[in-house]
Order: structure tokens, then C-alpha cells, then sequence
């Protein structure tokens, strides 16, 4: 049994030094992570001088109080420059200990935090800990050591893989690939880190410091970083930090530990002054900005969350029941025909199945989740429930109609939200007698796969509902963004405006072949007819229909895009829509019959196609959207331009390394995007490039958009 603890404070730091017997206890408590700040690092320092200096200690054990192990760096020191000691010092350090280092770790160890662990000389972890270097979603490299220390105990291989995806791995993967030691469940991490004391104290043996290891790289085969180079360049070739890591784990293999550490150190370096590492802070800083609504106060009371009802059993519809099922959460499944609910369930088995099959869900899972959906006819199914989403056709006739069944059939006090991606939520709300629980779940296809949720609040909408689903965004893994009513809410509402600009483009003489480029060059993952074909051209066909019936003087006339619809070519779906699809691939391959489609429709316009150059489309494509913002937060959809960023990031494929549309447009210079509006507007006209008073005026007075 230990003996009593012997205690000495590091004064002014959140880390004290004990000693248990023949093991000396570093135990950081620096709430709410344990990030790793200066506070943090000195007191590291000290606490490892105090432990070699105590002559009775044999081994030197490093804990976290609290709910984690070091979850990473303090982003209260972000941008800021590091005081010393740094982090690469503080590893330096514990790498050079004379008596043995153990690490503890449950909650998370991330970034510099399992940078800390690397340098131990060995490290347990409970079972349900997660260990991983995610700099590189911040635009970094691990800087102190982590790609070096990290390919020597799992390899070169699996090193790149966890490195460059930023993903961290639990506590049992992390024993079976050499990540950590051993592996403890059901004690604390204290205890964990005195058994695997005790254990090393019995061997005798001083364990070799992972720096000095080899065993692992030793014979790496030079055509991994070659075919990991090749992936990048076709996968990723846009982003600067992925190439740097594969250089940086390859100068572990390559060079001795201490230059391979100084060539992480220069690559690190070269990272945190590129200027995607900003936009990548910046986008890590908006998926958390974004939670805090304005205006809504602190502390609002919120309803508990139990029992779900989802309306309609189709894509949307399935993938929102899975979103709860996923949090644990029962889920009454509703539809109108027997033969749909049976389509839809078994379309959600098969997506836990395909999950399963990738290692993801283990088939217990599947059965656990499958088993909180209940399929059922009965809206009557729904008198308990504490939250409905509507997921019917977007249709206000239709929606209405379901909103006053669920008004009859709901306790008081159920939420009622409608997952409409244009109508007005006022308007359903009005066919019930509780506006003020009634607003929008503006989930994206697919949405148990997609982050994003606009929560739409609607003119009566109280603070408990949209703080209950807010909170309810979280609970379910999405980034939940307030936004106020209007066609599209903001989202759609910008990407009408860049459809109508592609769709212009393509008509005045561009391919769509060309448009898409543009903007993948960009970096949005798909171009905008790509993007139409994935979510289906009779979703935006059914839209438009629905505008023109209504009368909207701003909807559209048909287009070639509306013939393709009406010649049943839906996209990826049917094989065929702007583009045509091999069976079982997503490739869009260019298609003649497309093009004589567009051809046709230009000349029953009476437009003589013309040349149209790729920075016309770039400009079109994406001053059109900035604008439009502006006009969004003239009128108050959206509260701040970090909104508007979350939105086209989690939930339109906006690249995250630019930051986000306005923290871009900031970078690309407002008085040029102000004078080309301007120039569009005159040259083209229409309501879309009506510039917006807020972007004149910003940009006259020399005044960022995008904070």
C-alpha cells in the first residue's frame, strides 16, 4: 500500500507535486481541460524538478484532476507568442528525466497534451479515454515532437493516418498499436498510473525513452510517403499543413530524432505563418461562437428532451430519426403509407449496416439504435412526445395541414418544428394554436451525416423553445445556428443567388463542366451543378414550381435545368441529371444530351453564347454570396457575419482553411468586391446584385465585413 502523501505546492502554478510510497505524483488541475498554457507548462517544469530532487521517489507519475488529461493547447493563448518554458522545452525535459515518467490519461489527451504523454516513458490509459494530434483541423503540425514520437511506438503508417486525419483513437486502439502501454477500466486514472508504477517499480528496469526507439520506423518503406504525397495532391491539394506533415514524419524516419525534431520545428514554423492557419482558427472559433445566441439570456429555462416524432419516413426524414437514435434518443417514426415506413426503416438499417461494416458501429449497436426507431401510421403516437420534425413534401399546403394534426394531437408544451429548407415558418406556425413552440429544424442531406442546423426562429417563437433546441443541436452532434425567417433563412437563401449567377453563366455561353471547376478550385468540395445533382434537380424543380404558383415575383422562369427535371433526370439518383453517373459511381461525367438541352434553351432565348472566362465565374459565382450576406445582416436573418461563416461551412462545403464567406471577403478586399458589384449591377442588373448598403458602406470606410 502507498504511504501517506507527502506534499509540496509549485507556488503559482495548477501543479502540485506528492509523493505515494516510492512514486512521486504530478498532478495538474488547471480547469476546465487542462490545457496546456504557461501556467500549466512552468508548473510542469517545476513539479519534475521537485520529483528528480526527492530522493525516496523511484518513478514519477503525471495525472489531470478534473474530467480530462490535457485536451490540448490553451486557446486563450492563441496567436499570442508562446511564453517560455515552451512546450517542445517542457517534452524535452520530461524526455530527459533520469527516473522514470508515467502517464495517466483518461478524458482526452489531444494535441500538445499527448505531446506531454509521448515524452513519458510510458503511458496507461483507461478505456474510454481518446488520444490524438488534431492540429492539422487548425492548420498545424504537432510542433513539440509529436510527429516524431509518434511514428516510433505505431509506426510510420498509422502515424500519417492519425496525424493527417486529426481524429483521435480510443484507449483500447490505442494499445493495440503501440500508442500507449496498458490499458485500465473501471479505477481512476491515479490508480491506473499506481499499478503501472508498481509494475515497472518490480521489473527494475528503466525504460528506454521513446526518443531513443527505433524498432517501429526502422525499414519504412520510402514509396509510403510517395503514394501518401500522390493522395494529398488529388485529395487535398489545396491545404499547406497535410504535405508539411508527410515531410515532417518522413524526417522521422529519415534523420536522427534530434534533426528530425528541428525539421519539425521548421515545418511547424512554416504552418503558423500561412494564412490558412487563420482561417482555420477562425473556423474553429465560429463552430463555438455560434452556440451563444444574441439576445437570448442567459441561464433561459429549457424543456427536457425524452421522446422524438419524426414526419415523414423518405431521405430526410430517415436520416433525422437517425440523428436521435444516435444520441440515445427514442424516436416515433410517421408516415402516411405502410409501404413507406417499411423503405424508410430499411433504408436505416442499411446505413448503420454500411457503418458497421467500416468498423464504426460494432452489430450490437446497430440493433440498439434500429430498436429506439419506431415506425409507425398513427400520429396518435405522437400524444407523448416532447419534440416533432416535420420532414414532409416542401409544399406550404401539405405542411400546414400536418402542423394542424399535430396541434390537435401533441401535449401542450411539445415542441413543433418544421424541417421546410424555404417556406415561412411564421406561416405553418399560424395553423396552430401555439406559435410560440413552433419554429424550424433546417437539417442538410444527409442529415445524419451533415453538421450543420439552422434553428429557425420564428415572430413567436419563446426563448425556452429555441434554447431547448439549441441545446438539443449539441446534444445531437450539430453545429445549431439562430437565424431569423425569410425564403431560404440563410443557407439557401445565398445559394439561390449563386445558383441563379451558374445558371446565368451556363446560359450567356459557360459549361457547367467550367462553373464546377471554378469553384472546386476554389475548394468547395463539389461545383454547384454537382452539388444540384447530389441533393436531387427535382428538390430546387418542386422549389421553383411552388414559387411560381404563389406568385413570388422573383421566381424564376423554367429553365434548361427545369427540362432535364421533367425528362426525369434528378441526378445522382436516376443515374443522370446535369451530368450522367456509372452505376454505383458519384463521377460526373459530362453529357452531350445536357448540352443540347442548354443549347436549345439559349436559342429560344435568343442569347449568341459567348466566351466567358474562369475569373468572371469566380467573381459571379462569389460576389454574388457576399453580397447577399451583407443584405442578411442588414435585415437581421443573421445576428453576425460568424453566423453566416458556420453556416456556409458546416453546411455548404465552404473551404475551412478560407475561414468562412465573410472572413474571406474581408481577405479578397472589400472595395474590389464593392466595385465589381456595383459594375455587375450596372452591366447586368437584377435584384441579386442590388448592392447592399452595409457592403458600400463598410467597404468605403475601410471596415471589415466578416467580425
Amino acid at each position: 500500500m502507498p504511504s501517506p502523501a507527502q506534499t509540496e505546492a509549485i507556488p503559482s502554478n495548477p501543479v502540485q507535486y506528492a509523493r505515494q510510497g516510492r512514486v512521486g505524483v504530478i498532478t495538474v488541475d488547471y480547469p476546465p481541460v487542462n490545457a496546456v498554457g504557461h501556467g500549466v507548462r512552468s508548473g510542469l517544469v517545476a513539479a519534475l524538478e521537485a520529483g528528480l530532487a526527492d530522493a525516496e521517489a523511484e518513478a514519477l507519475l503525471l495525472v489531470c484532476a478534473g474530467r480530462t488529461f490535457m485536451a490540448g493547447a490553451d486557446i486563450r493563448e492563441f496567436g499570442k507568442p508562446s511564453a517560455p518554458p515552451t512546450l517542445p522545452e517542457v517534452v524535452a525535459r520530461l524526455d530527459a528525466s533520469t527516473k522514470p515518467v508515467i502517464a495517466a490519461i483518461h478524458g482526452t489527451a489531444l494535441g500538445g497534451g499527448l505531446e506531454v504523454a509521448l515524452a513519458c516513458h510510458l503511458r496507461v490509459a483507461l478505456k474510454s479515454a481518446k488520444l490524438g494530434l488534431p492540429e492539422v483541423k487548425l492548420g498545424l503540425l504537432p510542433g513539440a515532437g509529436g510527429t516524431q514520437r509518434l511514428p516510433r511506438l505505431v509506426g510510420a503508417a498509422k502515424a500519417l493516418d492519425m496525424i493527417l486525419s486529426g481524429d483521435p483513437v480510443g484507449g483500447e486502439e490505442a494499445l493495440t498499436i503501440g500508442l500507449v502501454d496498458a490499458v485500465e477500466d473501471d479505477v481512476s486514472p491515479l490508480e491506473a498510473g499506481l499499478r503501472t508504477a508498481d509494475r515497472l517499480l518490480a521489473d527494475g528496469r528503466m525504460p528506454e525513452p521513446v526518443s531513443a526507439r527505433t524498432d517501429r520506423i526502422a525499414g519504412t518503406d520510402p514509396a509510403l510517403f510517395t503514394a501518401k504525397r500522390a493522395e494529398l495532391a488529388k485529395r487535398q491539394p489545396q491545404l499547406f499543413s497535410p504535405h508539411r506533415i508527410v515531410d515532417a514524419v518522413e524526417a522521422a524516419v529519415t534523420l536522427p530524432f534530434a534533426e528530425g525534431t528541428a525539421r519539425e520545428r521548421e515545418l511547424f514554423l512554416a504552418c503558423m505563418d500561412s494564412p490558412q492557419r487563420a482561417g482555420l482558427i477562425h473556423a474553429f472559433f465560429a463552430e463555438r461562437e455560434v452556440a451563444k445566441v444574441p439576445g437570448l439570456p442567459a441561464g433561459t429555462p429549457t424543456r427536457e428532451i425524452r421522446k422524438v416524432g419524426v414526419i415523414g419516413a423518405g431521405t430526410m426524414g430517415g436520416g433525422i430519426a437517425m440523428c436521435f437514435a444516435n444520441a440515445g434518443i427514442p424516436v416515433v417514426l410517421v408516415d402516411s403509407a405502410q409501404e413507406a415506413l417499411d423503405r424508410g426503416t430499411a433504408a436505416i438499417r442499411r446505413n448503420y449496416e454500411a457503418t458497421a461494416r467500416k468498423g464504426r458501429l460494432t452489430a450490437a449497436q446497430v440493433e440498439e439504435r434500429m430498436a429506439l426507431i419506431r415506425p409507425t401510421l398513427s400520429y396518435g403516437d405522437l400524444a407523448d412526445a416532447d419534440l416533432v420534425v416535420e420532414a414532409a413534401f416542401e409544399s406550404m399546403e401539405v405542411k400546414r395541414t400536418i402542423f394542424r394534426t399535430l396541434d390537435d394531437t401533441c401535449k401542450p408544451g411539445a415542441i413543433l418544428a418544421t424541417n421546410t429548407s424555404t417556406l415561412d415558418v411564421d406561416a405553418i406556425a399560424a395553423a396552430t394554436g401555439r406559435p410560440q413552440d413552433v419554429l424550424g429544424m433546417h437539417f442538410f442531406s444527409p442529415a445524419n451525416v451533415m453538421r450543420l442546423l439552422e434553428v429557425v426562429r420564428g415572430a413567436r417563437t419563446s426563448d425556452t423553445v429555441l434554447a431547448t433546441v439549441m441545446g438539443l443541436a449539441r446534444r445531437i452532434g450539430k453545429v445549431g445556428v439562430a437565424v431569423g425567417v425569410c425564403y431560404g433563412f440563410v443557407g439557401n437563401r445565398i445559394l439561390h443567388q449563386r445558383g441563379r449567377e451558374s445558371m446565368a453563366l451556363v446560359e450567356e455561353g459557360a459549361s457547367p463542366e467550367q462553373v464546377d471547376r471554378v469553384l472546386t478550385e476554389f475548394g468547395f468540395p463539389l461545383g454547384h451543378f454537382s452539388m444540384t445533382d447530389l441533393a436531387g434537380i427535382d428538390v430546387g424543380w418542386r422549389i421553383r414550381e411552388e414559387r411560381r404558383k404563389a406568385g413570388d415575383p422573383e421566381a424564376q422562369a423554367p429553365n434548361w435545368l427545369d427540362v432535364l427535371a421533367e425528362r426525369g433526370r434528378y441526378g445522382q439518383k436516376t443515374s443522370a441529371g446535369v451530368y450522367r453517373y456509372e452505376p454505383g459511381s458519384r463521377t460526373p461525367i459530362p453529357d452531350p444530351e445536357v448540352a443540347a438541352v442548354i443549347e436549345e434553351d439559349r436559342r429560344n432565348r435568343g442569347i449568341a453564347p459567348r466566351a466567358v472566362s474562369d475569373e468572371e465565374v469566380r467573381e459571379r459565382c462569389l460576389y454574388v454570396m457576399v453580397n447577399e450576406a451583407a443584405k442578411i445582416l442588414e435585415e437581421g436573418i443573421a445576428a453576425r457575419p460568424v453566423d453566416i461563416d458556420a453556416i456556409w461551412l458546416h453546411g455548404y462545403g465552404f473551404p475551412s482553411w478560407r475561414g468562412g464567406l465573410l472572413f474571406w471577403a474581408d481577405r479578397e478586399g472589400l472595395g474590389k468586391i464593392a466595385a465589381s458589384v456595383q459594375r455587375y449591377h450596372r452591366d447586368i442588373g437584377g435584384p441579386q446584385w442590388r448592392p447592399s448598403a452595409l457592403l458600400l458602406q463598410r467597404a468605403a470606410d475601410g471596415q471589415p465585413i466578416g467580425c
